[in-house]
């Protein structure tokens, strides 16, 4: 499952990524700095994590991670290919989600594409390449579609009337993730793999002295993804960066005490990132290991064990159920059986984020 980072050039997407992943991109104030995209593997903060291994005090402590790209900036006309647009919007087609970075900060030493700033311009701007680059996708799948409808298929009738549909929503400027759809229809639009349905949340990169409140254009973003139901996370990459850079636990903290700030902005954005995700996390818990697992929202107790190991899935029993906050006040798995708040589930359980598991299976 891969988070992408999307943007207009120089709004500060490489210097996010290095602060997600220490990568270290190349974050240079000119476009395209960023061609090939840069990918890293960030883990996921959980205080529970930390509250489990306190109890069991294991040999490791393995977190959940996500999957971050930074992905080349677009720029005005990418959908026919101007700039690097063709292998921009290939590079989101492969991400699950979208982080849209949006420059919310005045600085003369920092071009903007544009000239001056305006997230919600450049919000515009890119959403008119991604859905023209929807539409160009969506008119190639109605004729596919129309063909068939032709021959008499049925499904195929009502794939065009939905395509057709789809079409005027994308003509007025909607993304495709706003539009209604059914259970059919979803599967077909998830076929079509488009750009502009994909979950986004949108990040304000805002200047050090706003990243606790924001400021006036943090509150246009919000009030502006409101309409269409998106998710809104401020921070200030720059100070977020220098944040990365300093050595000890201790240094970083002084340094968010300055600036009133609880923790980095950037590990509330991997939390938020993993929820864009819908992903859930259970955690096994032994003297080995403490590890969180990563499952998608509604995986059953089966599915959940797959992720271990295949044979888990294939020869799955029954899973042994502690609930999270119960672990925690009793302080083991032999107390919480004692006080009857272990449960024996099912293949039919579904598996709630928090969950701490024990597989039986047999293969």
């Amino acid at each position: 499952m891969k988070v992408g980072i999307v943007g207009l050039p120089n709004v500060g997407k490489s210097t996010l990524f290095n602060c997600l992943s220490n990568a270290k991109a190349h974050a240079a104030n000119f476009p395209f700095c960023t061609i090939e995209p840069n990918v890293g593997t960030v883990n996921v903060p959980d205080p529970r994590m930390d509250a489990l291994a306190e109890i069991v005090v294991p040999e490791r402590v393995v977190p959940a991670t996500v999957e971050i790209v930074d992905i080349a900036g677009l720029v005005k006309g990418a959908s026919k290919g101007e700039g690097l647009g063709n292998q921009f919007l290939g590079n989101i087609r492969e991400c699950n989600a979208v982080l849209h970075v949006l420059r919310c900060f005045e600085n003369d030493n920092i071009v903007h594409v544009d000239g001056s700033v305006n997230p919600l311009r450049d919000k515009e701007t890119i959403d008119f390449e991604l859905q023209l680059k929807d539409l160009e996708t969506l008119e190639k799948r109605l004729d596919r579609a129309r063909k068939a409808a032709k021959g008499g298929a049925r499904e195929s009738v009502r794939e065009v009337d939905m395509a057709e549909r789809l079409k005027k929503h994308i003509e007025q400027g909607k993304s495709v993730r706003g539009f209604d759809r059914t259970e059919e229809e979803n599967e077909w639009i998830a076929d079509y793999q488009l750009l502009t349905d994909k979950p986004v949340m949108y990040v304000c990169n805002v200047e050090e002295t706003s990243a606790k409140t924001g400021n006036a254009w943090v509150e246009k973003v919000r009030a502006m993804a409101a309409e269409e139901g998106a998710g809104v996370l401020h921070l200030a990459a720059a100070t977020e960066a220098d944040i990365a850079e300093l050595e000890t636990y201790e240094e970083r903290r002084m340094f968010l005490d300055d600036l009133e700030l609880e923790e980095p902005g950037v590990n509330r954005l991997i939390r938020e990132a993993y929820n864009l995700l819908q992903l859930h996390t259970y955690f096994t818990a032994g003297v080995k290991e403490v590890r969180a697992w990563t499952i998608p929202r509604g995986a059953t107790a089966p599915q959940a064990a797959g992720v271990i190991h295949s044979d888990f899935e294939k020869g799955f029993i029954r899973a042994e159920v502690i609930s999270y906050d119960d672990y925690v006040k009793y302080r083991s798995e032999s107390a919480c059986r004692e006080a009857g708040r272990l449960r024996v589930e099912g293949r039919e359980y579904l598996v709630k984020d928090g969950d701490v598991l024990h597989f039986r299976f047999n293969v």
